[in-house]
């Protein structure tokens, strides 16, 4: 299919990935001179490890190219000239109906061709983090290398320091010690964020009575948990900077009384529907946090065990609205950095009417 209205494809070229997009494009431009991003590719097909992945909202006239409901998709684009973005790019959603002969013929990969197996784990994921990606994959015994995961050494040093804050009650807890070591705390921190086999905390599933599958996916998405707790604190300088932005940027260029009516109320709007993201986000990050009480505070693991074995359907939901926050810090940050160009009127309302696109809620019409 033809997206000749692919607006960001100009931009998402030039920028990193994102929560909501994977630039393999410009990880190519900027690593495909390495050995590691030739002997680790990400992809087999090379066409395929040169796109770029989105986590796409649908809208209303796309729900119809899959059979059953869903709200994102992943939407795999190629760019139709790699040297002129503004021609735009063919595009197909993974799992809309007859996806598997528009794989095979773009890209000449079938079902059972590994690149299809890992489109498969990247379409179960909320949001395209690099650190939820890595550990998906790894689960799945796919090992990319490290210039697939825009995640840096020291945001990782910053992630274990405040795991390692966040599990001292449950380490206190298992050894019967309040005053539980540093090692002690870094040897478990070290064990939930790994996915080594002998890394298993196999009494945390005993005591918590889940089989070894539940375990498996229920520790997975207390480390997606854990790192969206983290991603929430770390930008809520960013959400309140971009919000004073929203209000305060100018368009140039002519405007006429429909455009200026609609940038006055696409201001409030996104600032709006910014907040109650955010406020959704605490929301479903509370019910971590009780369940996680309950076991370290009122030593009762059952309720952490309810926890975590709802926890696939609530960390979809909280990486679904996690995911549109950081598109919209992340986009903004690129676009206007300290040298760029004011906006014109027309980009101006593009960049809102995709922000309000975004921060849709899950029951909301798109």
């Amino acid at each position: 299919m033809s997206d000749r209205a692919v607006r960001s494809l100009e931009f998402l070229e030039k920028s990193a990935s994102t929560a909501r997009v994977l630039n393999l494009f410009q990880i190519y431009k900027v690593h495909g001179h390495t050995s590691a991003w030739r002997e680790q590719p990400l992809f087999v097909s090379p066409g395929l490890n040169q796109a770029l992945v989105i986590k796409h909202r649908l809208r209303r006239n796309e729900t119809d190219l899959f059979r059953g409901s869903r709200r994102v998709a992943t939407k795999i684009v190629v760019p139709i000239d790699s040297r002129e973005l503004k021609a735009g790019g063919r595009y197909v959603f993974f799992e809309q109906i007859n996806y598997a002969a528009i794989l095979k013929e773009v890209f000449g990969i079938t079902p059972e061709h590994p690149d299809f197996r890992t489109l498969k784990l990247i379409d179960q994921l909320p949001s395209l983090d690099p650190f939820l990606l890595r550990e998906q994959l790894s689960r799945a015994d796919i090992h990319p290398a490290p210039c697939y995961f825009a995640i840096s050494e020291a945001d990782m040093q910053k992630m274990l320091s405040f795991v390692q804050r966040e599990i001292e009650p449950l380490v206190q807890l298992s050894l019967g010690d309040a005053t539980a070591s540093t090692s002690s705390i870094a040897r478990m921190a070290a064990k939930i964020l790994s996915n080594a086999p002998g890394d298993r905390m196999d009494g945390l599933g005993e005591v918590l009575r889940l089989n070894p599958e539940q375990y498996e996916e229920g520790i997975f998405c207390w480390k997606g948990f854990l790192y969206f707790k983290w991603m929430l604190g770390s930008m809520a300088e960013d959400i309140a900077g971009v919000m004073a932005k929203v209000a305060s940027i100018k368009a140039v260029g002519p405007m006429d009384s429909e455009a200026r009516e609609y940038l006055v109320r696409g201001r409030e709007v996104v600032r709006e529907q910014i907040k109650r993201a955010r406020a959704e986000t605490r929301e479903t990050m509370k019910i971590y946090d009780e369940a996680y009480a309950g076991l370290t505070k009122n030593g009762d693991p059952l309720i952490f065990r309810d926890f975590l074995l709802k926890a696939p359907s609530l960390f979809a939901r909280l990486g679904d609205q996690l995911g549109a926050i950081q598109h919209v810090i992340s986009f903004w940050n690129f676009r206007f950095g300290p040298k760029s160009p004011p906006p014109s009127v027309s980009e101006l309302i593009d960049i809102f009417m995709d922000f309000e696109t975004s921060l849709k809620g899950r029951n909301e019409p798109t």
